[in-house]
């Protein structure tokens, strides 16, 4: 497919130019796990005039529809397994909670240039196919497509205050990460 190629030679160029201070299998490596993120979204970003049209939706995980019902309960939340449990669910429907980034190991130059490039390259081509729909946001109105968005979006925001709520309670429980935020010293 011509626009994998132009996407992946791309990517390739930006990976490796912002790599200049790294060995060239550090600025290999950064460039060919660029082009796999790529390769790996490239179905998705293909995808978004099907979610324009509502003929393909993104399923909103159960955890977050529970969330979104009651974000603030405590049922069943009595133990800190209970909470580093739900917290666990949470974390693989949204991601890292952003105390979680701060434990991790900071990526190297070569990496957030590919992660760059590869965002970049997708974005671009998203917002190429769904250029061809005309009028694209009536489009969206029209077939709910709109609606279920704001629906993903408030399902996810509710995940997250839920996330951080429970985290709370495990803290003042004197829970142990990550029943608590990362770094909270038990006492």
């Amino acid at each position: 497919m011509r626009t994998t190629s132009i996407a992946t030679l791309a990517l390739a160029g930006i990976a490796l130019a912002g790599c200049g201070t790294l060995s060239p299998s550090s600025a290999t490596s950064s460039a060919s796990r660029g082009v796999e993120q790529v390769n790996s979204g490239l179905g998705s970003a293909l995808q978004a005039p099907l979610e324009d049209l509502n003929l393909v939706r993104q399923e909103i995980p159960a955890v977050l529809n529970e969330a979104a019902a009651a974000p603030y309960s405590v049922q069943g939340m009595g133990t800190c397994s209970a909470i580093a449990a739900e917290i666990g669910r949470l974390d693989e429907a949204l991601g890292s909670d952003l105390d979680a980034a701060a434990s991790t190991e900071e990526a190297d130059i070569g990496d957030k240039a590919a992660d760059a490039a590869a965002d970049a390259t997708l974005d671009a081509v998203r917002s190429t196919v769904t250029d061809f729909i005309p009028a694209r946001s009536w489009v969206r109105r029209l077939t709910g497509a709109d609606r279920h968005s704001k629906e993903v979006q408030a399902a996810v925001r509710a995940g997250l205050q839920r996330r951080a709520f429970l985290k709370g309670i495990g803290q003042q429980k004197n829970c142990a990460p990550p029943a608590a935020p990362a770094g909270y010293q038990r006492h």
